[in-house]
């Protein structure tokens, strides 16, 4: 799966260039690390893909300058088994020095395998941003690459079709419940296109509607860590995912839809009216733009469906690159990991890939409508709902929810279980 783990968000005052690139170092390895090993190994899913070669040439090319003695080995995992070979190699303690982590449980999950960086990445805290994602009882694990986050797309092709105004989304979810009716009876289009065969697509729906159906104080709440799974609010983010499926706003087989990436082309064949997508480098606008005119790509906030509920950007770090406990060489793969966040780096990868970059330096300005509209949201941004989560929990709520959508358990006791899991977890 190309992820998403990807973007979660810029943030800031305007991404304007406003650098010189990235923060000068220092070669951190020592002579006899780099006799002791030659060679780093990094564990990813994001290097095989074309849109990343740039970005991988980028950081290979600023660590070998360097460190022109070390090799540097990247291996390309598949998504859907990369967190089982992970934790085969956690296990006997004996693979990468470097490896890919999604921000949130993915990695708080795995700590006790991983080295803190805070030493080593001190320099680059004031340009990179979605550190929280990637640290857990106050130290870093991971060094953000991208910033992920879950803006609501709409196709405005279909709202001129239907008699509707692209310029003036929907606001709450009657009116949104309305404009889905009226896109589907003049063009035939679902109101959402939703893939959710492994188990993703409710995280997508959590975090995405999320902001417009909790009040702000349960919302900060959650993300804190105090979650009240019998608030009715929490209940209705589950019944409304029920209800979209039973009241038949998907796209037809949901369930045995793959988010990454079937799910994506259903929106841009103009099956849906909206998705529930991405910022970074899958699933987002730059990878809507090759099939749909970029000016036909809105962004819309979250439709309020509780009275109080203050929508906003549901983001944080996307992917990051952390340092295995168990390398022989702790400083050369740290100093790896800052290279795979340099500048230079990170500018090819949002060049070439669309990846809203973690590197808040990066000119953004001429990204299209789509990102123009994602950008001041920014800053008013919040941390998204499902990242709070734990691994155990999502995986829970992924085989919930498509129970949910096929009828074979109801809300409550979906609503149970989780609560049990959470506080387990």
């Amino acid at each position: 799966m190309k992820q998403r783990v990807v973007w979660s968000v810029l943030v800031v005052a305007g991404l304007t260039l406003t650098g010189c690139g990235s923060a000068a170092r220092t070669d951190s390895s020592s002579a006899a690390s780099r006799q002791k090993q030659q060679k780093l190994v990094v564990w990813d899913w994001k290097s095989g893909e074309p849109a990343a070669a740039a970005y991988v040439e980028k950081a290979k090319a600023d660590f070998v300058k360097r460190h022109p003695g070390v090799t540097v080995e990247f291996v390309a995992q598949p998504y859907d088994q990369y967190y089982t070979l992970l934790g085969t190699a956690i296990q006997s303690r004996n693979g990468p020095d470097v490896m890919l982590f999604n921000g949130g449980g993915q990695i708080r999950d795995r700590v006790d395998a991983l080295l803190p960086l805070d030493q080593y990445v001190a320099q680059d805290k004031s340009r990179l941003a979605g550190w929280d994602a990637f640290s857990k009882d106050g130290k870093i694990y991971a060094a953000p690459v991208t910033l992920q986050g879950h803006p609501i797309y709409y196709n405005k092709t279909l709202y001129k079709k239907a008699g509707l105004d692209p310029a003036n989304p929907p606001r709450t979810w009657d009116e949104f419940v309305g404009d889905c009716a009226a896109i589907k009876k003049a063009t035939g289009a679902a109101c959402f296109a939703l893939g959710n065969k492994e188990g993703f697509g409710i995280q997508f729906f959590m975090s995405g509607l999320g902001s417009g159906i909790l009040t702000p104080q349960e919302y900060d709440d959650w993300i804190a860590g105090k979650r009240d799974w019998t608030s009715p609010h929490v209940r209705r983010i589950f019944e409304l995912w029920k209800d979209a499926g039973d009241k038949g706003l998907n796209n037809d087989g949901a369930n045995s839809t793959a988010m990454f990436t079937d799910i994506f082309r259903v929106f841009e064949s103009g099956k849906a009216a909206h998705i529930i997508g991405l910022m970074s480098d899958v699933g987002h606008w730059k990878d809507f733009g090759e099939f749909l005119p970029p000016d036909e790509i809105g962004v819309m906030r979250a439709p309020v469906v509780t009275e109080g509920a203050t929508p906003s950007l549901p983001y944080d770090g996307g992917i990051g690159y952390a340092v295995a406990r168990w390398t022989k060489a702790p400083q050369l793969a740290a100093d790896l990991v800052r290279s795979l966040t340099s500048t230079d780096a990170l500018t090819a990868f949002y060049s070439k890939a669309g990846a809203i970059a973690s590197d808040t330096t990066i000119d953004v300005s001429q990204a299209g409508p789509a990102v123009a509209a994602i950008v001041p949201e920014i800053k008013t941004g919040r941390p998204a709902l499902h990242v709070a989560l734990s691994s155990k929990t999502l995986d829970l709520m992924g085989r919930l929810s498509q129970q949910l959508l096929s009828g074979s358990t109801t809300v409550d006791k979906a609503v149970k279980q989780l609560a049990a899991s959470d506080r387990a977890g």
